[in-house]
């Protein structure tokens, strides 16, 4: 596994600063059931690092304490963590908006045979990733089969009322490209997204989230071993759109990681680069109300360039309608 951080931290990407603390995006551990060709988390049925439940009662205090008014759970696969019905419980009787970000092929490993009920039943609002509506790319993407899951789970999904018209259970998808290359236009492949995924499945969601591959971890080393690191980087920087600065995440969210340790985001988080910046700063759980002060400087670094790259990316997906 080729290191990109010594390529990324010389940067002159724009100065940034912290606003109000909207969400608590935690990361409960690395283990996944898949193990994805453009993951940044470099996840995988390997990894052992997962949340304990100390530290999940301290993201519930955090809640609490900070006033966040999400809580985006992430992983690895998050459902797989034993603390995260316990996590999502605790944040809908706080009335925090809970965010399962969900690779759909987990409603299917053992033990999870009640999950979409329970995601149903607390008003969780899914965030599931789906690279393409077509089995060739989804299966070179993320291993064989997992598209046939993927859309038996948004079947399942869809039979709860998630992604229909009328019911307050919100379905997401998310688009990765596959090789480096900026997301297509957000609106135009949700069109596509929506006329193929019914026609062909029955399947119904509310928005697709085109979210561009950053140059760090697994995607990273790939684009190192290739020679494409280089030309990735002049892309996202020539593609740079100052108008996208203004809707970045890290602006008003925390990520907090299966340590409970805290980052500026998630990206932040896989490159090792706490929140704050200081020598020998590594603020945690227990310093939330000191890491979210509005003004706090967050840290930037070449990287960045992949959230504002042409109609900029986002973990809620583009950041605007720009073409590219």
């Amino acid at each position: 596994m080729h290191d990109t951080l010594p390529l990324l931290r010389a940067t002159d990407f724009p100065a940034l600063r912290r606003e109000t603390l909207q969400t608590l995006q935690v990361n409960l551990g690395y283990l996944c059931n898949q193990s994805c060709v453009h993951c940044h988390v470099n996840a995988g049925p390997q990894r052992k690092e997962q949340m304990d439940g100390a530290t999940a009662d301290l993201v519930i205090e955090a809640l609490h304490i900070s006033g966040a008014r999400s809580l985006d759970l992430t992983g690895g696969a998050p459902e797989l963590n034993p603390h995260f019905r316990r996590l999502v419980r605790a944040a809908r009787a706080q009335g925090v908006r809970v965010i399962d970000r969900c690779n759909l092929s987990v409603l299917f490993e053992p033990g999870q045979e009640t999950l979409a009920d329970f995601l149903a039943e607390q008003g969780v609002e899914v965030v599931a990733s789906l690279p393409c509506y077509s089995q060739e790319n989804v299966d070179q993407q993320r291993g064989e089969g997992v598209f046939e899951k993927s859309i038996r789970a948004l079947q399942a999904l869809n039979a709860l009322g998630y992604g229909q018209g009328g019911s307050e259970l919100v379905l997401n998808l998310v688009y990765n490209p596959q090789k480096a290359v900026l997301p297509p236009p957000q609106a135009a492949l949700q069109a596509d997204y929506e006329r193929l995924l019914w026609t062909n499945f029955g399947v119904r969601f509310n928005h697709l989230f085109t979210l561009a591959n950053m140059p760090i971890q697994r995607f990273g080393s790939m684009l190192v071993s290739k020679g494409q690191f280089q030309p990735y980087m002049a892309l996202l920087k020539d593609s740079h759109k100052h108008e996208n600065l203004a809707g970045l995440m890290c602006l008003s969210t925390l990520s907090v990681d299966w340590q409970g340790y805290l980052y500026d985001c998630d990206f932040n988080q896989m490159l090792g680069l706490p929140a704050g910046g200081q020598p020998g700063e590594r603020p945690h759980l227990r310093d939330v109300l000191a890491a979210a002060v509005p003004g706090r400087t967050i840290v930037v670094a070449d990287h960045c360039y992949g959230c504002t790259a042409g109609q900029g990316s986002s973990c809620g997906g583009a950041l605007s309608g720009a073409a590219l």
